[in-house]
């Protein structure tokens, strides 16, 4: 699968670490774009469990509509990075969160954030399928439930959008009352994204999506992600390199150094790909490091 990087614009002095990428999109269906325009804004964020510091004074902004991937070796922090976005971290009694992450003026550092609230806006995906021990339907009619959703029409479109937007409608129509862990891998972590989606998330963290799955099961979510782009903020973690150079429009590269991880570089991926500006980046992607 080839895809096509989107076109980038730079500013008038025509400094690429300026420039801004965007996607025309279809405007005629009224297709929202990717924009310049921070949804998160992250800033001084470190990470540490049982006084132990994981990951240390991380800035960078996650733009709006824009998929980001988080690349680097493992045990680095990028998990911890994204735990972070939705208060996962709190679910750890030794984690201990610094620094700040404004969505919407507020810091989601802050121990006064309604979790529930805040999840419901920015959803996670994890590396395994973990679907509910339930029927199709019921996987998605839960969540929608527990978010207060009681007029069964209103959640009956929602759970066929859901569906529909994953590419699983007409996969699943006929048998929506089936246990969930009768499905396939690749369709089960299309379902566990339906169940993000259903309820209307503005952010999607996903914690590689794509690696226990074959690769045609992987393909198939990777254009799935490709669609989210515009309509959700994705951030990605993701150790295949050529994954994040096909689908982001940014990529962060974290490190460890004296053990403790670090984001080493952030930008544009086409550039951060073809142009590293720092040596640790350009010898991971190269291969030489990692």
């Amino acid at each position: 699968m080839t895809q096509k990087q989107p076109p980038y614009k730079a500013d008038k002095d025509n400094q690429d670490e300026r420039a801004i990428p965007y996607t025309l999109g279809n405007l005629e269906a009224g297709e929202p774009c990717c924009i310049p325009k921070a949804h998160l804004q992250v800033q001084n964020l470190s990470v540490s469990y049982n006084n132990i510091t994981v990951l240390d004074d991380v800035s960078l902004d996650i733009h709006k509509g824009c998929i980001t991937a988080l690349i680097g070796p493992s045990g680095c922090g990028k998990t911890s990075f994204l735990s972070a976005l939705n208060k996962l971290t709190d679910l750890t009694a030794s984690a201990e969160v610094k620094g700040s992450i404004l969505f919407d003026t507020q810091n989601l550092v802050s121990d006064k954030i309604d979790v529930m609230a805040l999840r419901r806006r920015i959803g996670m995906i994890f590396q395994q399928p973990n679907p509910f021990p339930l029927s199709i339907w019921r996987n998605l009619d839960l969540p929608l439930r527990e978010h207060g959703f009681r007029n069964k029409s209103v959640r009956r479109k929602k759970i066929e959008k859901s569906l529909q937007d994953v590419g699983l409608w007409d996969e699943v129509k006929d048998r929506l009352q089936d246990s969930a862990l009768a499905l396939s891998g690749g369709q089960q972590q299309r379902l566990c994204i339906a169940r993000a989606l259903v309820l209307e998330p503005e952010i999607l963290l996903m914690d590689e999506p794509c690696s226990a799955l074959d690769p045609i099961s992987s393909c198939v979510v990777e254009e799935l992600i490709l669609r989210l782009q515009g309509k959700y903020t994705v951030i990605i973690v993701t150790h295949n390199l050529a994954q994040a150079r096909r689908i982001a429009n940014y990529a962060a590269f974290f490190w460890m150094k004296e053990r403790v991880g670090k984001l080493i570089e952030f930008g544009q991926c086409q550039h951060l790909f073809e142009t590293p500006k720092d040596d640790l980046t350009a010898a991971y992607i190269s291969g030489a490091k990692g």
